[in-house]
């Protein structure tokens, strides 16, 4: 894939939203030359979710969930997320990853999976 593709929006669910956009920020960088993704926003909260969705254009094609969610929050973040744009790649960061690795490990264990989070269905 080559990085002239239209850029895929990508939106992240993290109460942290500095610290989203530094460690996205640096995800994209790092991917530049093979993925156009764009931040294009985020929410500090699960009811966020579906407004900030339906607020953006074209709709994202990828939301992430942050880690200081619980696995049944993240899961509710990445339903919602599915039932407001059918086809949305989604990945939720391991609960308490953040707090055992800091940003630079979130950022490492995003590179690791950027190629399985792309290509999912």
């Amino acid at each position: 894939m080559s990085s002239s593709a239209a850029p895929v929006n990508l939106v992240s669910v993290n109460t942290a939203p500095d610290r989203a956009k530094k460690v996205i920020g640096a995800v994209i960088e790092n991917v530049k030359d093979k993925y156009n993704i764009v931040h294009a926003g985020n929410t500090t909260t699960i009811e966020g979710v579906k407004p900030l969705l339906e607020s953006i254009q074209p709709p994202p094609g990828i939301l992430f969930c942050a880690s200081m969610w619980t696995p049944e929050q993240q899961e509710e973040i990445q339903t919602i997320a599915r039932e407001t744009i059918p086809g949305i790649k989604t990945h939720g960061i391991p609960t308490g990853l953040q707090v055992q690795v800091g940003p630079d490990g979130i950022v490492k264990y995003l590179m690791e999976r950027i190629d399985d989070i792309m290509a999912q269905e």
